[in-house]
């Protein structure tokens, strides 16, 4: 067996570890029915509420918003990051300002944008590209970093075209670091997203979740919580999947 099936098989063997224990303290009640249901009721509750389709609206509309956040913020992460990353004094100066930029309570300004574009789905989608966006010129920036500067000078040498040397040595030398701008990105739009339903929405799984929580339906609150955490796993796994797959094929290159 690999090094890497080993470690697959580990996380599998600590994440099914995990869900039995938990299943064990809630069904033996060391864990207050009231706090947390086992994990068996909660799959259950989360088939019947996909199977009866009463929240595919409201997973539509998370899961689109999600997306277009997504999309946007590693566009402009990218471009930011590239133009950051060319301009050192630009750089000094904001090298702070993104070292503290999450502690920014962002969701202040939800107010402002609803002034801006309306009661509708373009704010939440602004505070997800908001949430992703620094995540992604972070690691673009240190991608870019990491680049050998033999590779600079080899595209000089044969003279290639800017496309050429960024599709050919750029990109596949940072993308370590841009595959973990992907997954952080990724993880904080739906952070983003699902906090402002949560918060400030009239629709989506966060408002959904709320609603079950405001009215003490444990068993949708928490089948919606199990959906959102399995599908972000799922989605970072494949990330982390297509990850190892192009650094494979760079170490055989």
């Amino acid at each position: 067996m690999t090094r890497a099936a080993k470690v697959g098989w580990s996380r599998i063997a600590l994440i099914v570890g995990s869900v039995v224990l938990l299943e064990v303290l809630c069904r033996t009640k060391i864990i207050n029915p009231l706090t947390m249901i086992p994990p068996s009721t909660m799959a259950v509750k989360l088939y019947e509420i996909l199977a009866s389709g009463q929240m595919t609206d409201d997973i539509i509309q998370t899961f689109s918003t999600v997306a277009i956040a997504f999309v946007f913020s590693v566009i402009v992460g990218l471009g930011i990051g590239a133009l950051v990353h060319a301009l050192p004094r630009v750089r000094r100066a904001i090298d702070p300002l993104l070292a503290s930029y999450y502690s920014i309570p962002f969701f202040v300004f939800y107010p402002l944008l609803i002034a801006l574009f309306g009661l509708n789905t373009i704010p939440l989608i602004a505070i997800g590209v908001v949430f992703a966006t620094a995540a992604m010129v972070i690691s673009t920036l240190n991608g870019l970093d990491r680049v050998p500067r033999v590779l600079v000078k080899t595209a000089k040498i044969y003279r290639m075209s800017p496309l050429s040397t960024v599709m050919l040595l750029t990109l596949p030398s940072a993308a370590p670091y841009l595959f973990t701008g992907l997954k952080l990105a990724l993880a904080y739009a739906f952070i983003g997203i699902i906090a402002g339903e949560f918060i400030l929405s009239g629709g989506g799984l966060g408002f959904s979740i709320a609603y079950a929580y405001q009215n003490f339906d444990n068993d949708t609150m928490y089948a919606l919580m199990m959906f959102v955490l399995v599908v972000v796993t799922l989605m970072n796994a494949i990330l982390h999947m297509w990850e190892q797959r192009l650094l494979k094929r760079r170490a055989r290159a």
